[in-house]
């Protein structure tokens, strides 16, 4: 996590993470959220819940973390997406309301942030297990450090009793 643009994604999927706890909990309280509202309930509250591990795992700089993150955004948005630009394609507007328009909007958004997320992690160099440390590397990797260490103690020369 020294990159920036890992920083970024990762605050947008926690913003998007909040954005679909919204909109579930305006959906179960019948409240109007501008035209959005989750495709299947039952699925929304579990992928909530997957998302949210989803999230730790991509903060540890795990790749099934962004692989699981994918497949589920991309499975549940993906039917959203493909209908709603085949509508918009077809000229088929007078059925495109509001809310379908805004429902793939956000479809889209939640199948490219987790593109994003998995590429991220697999363009990322500093993901592998040890990754170089510029805070010891200098003591611990530094020849010329061990060579003036064993020049000292060759000079000291203890007289034994």
């Amino acid at each position: 996590m020294k990159n920036f643009s890992t920083w970024i994604l990762l605050m947008f999927m926690v913003m998007f993470w909040v954005f679909r706890v919204i909109v579930a909990l305006t959906a179960q309280l019948k409240m109007d959220f501008g035209g959005i509202e989750p495709l299947n309930m039952q699925m929304e509250v579990i992928l909530l819940f997957v998302v949210l591990l989803c999230i730790v795992l991509v903060v540890k700089r795990k790749l099934i973390g962004a692989l699981i993150y994918l497949l589920a955004y991309g499975m549940y948005f993906g039917t959203t997406v493909v209908n709603g630009i085949t509508v918009m394609l077809n000229g088929e507007f007078d059925v495109f309301d509001v809310s379908t328009y805004m429902n793939t909007f956000i479809g889209i958004i939640g199948i490219a942030l987790p593109l994003a997320i998995l590429i991220d992690m697999l363009v990322d160099k500093g993901r592998k297990a040890n990754p170089k440390d510029k805070k010891t590397d200098w003591f611990y990797n530094n020849k010329e450090y061990d060579r003036k260490l064993d020049e000292r103690a060759d000079k000291n020369n203890y007289r034994t009793l």
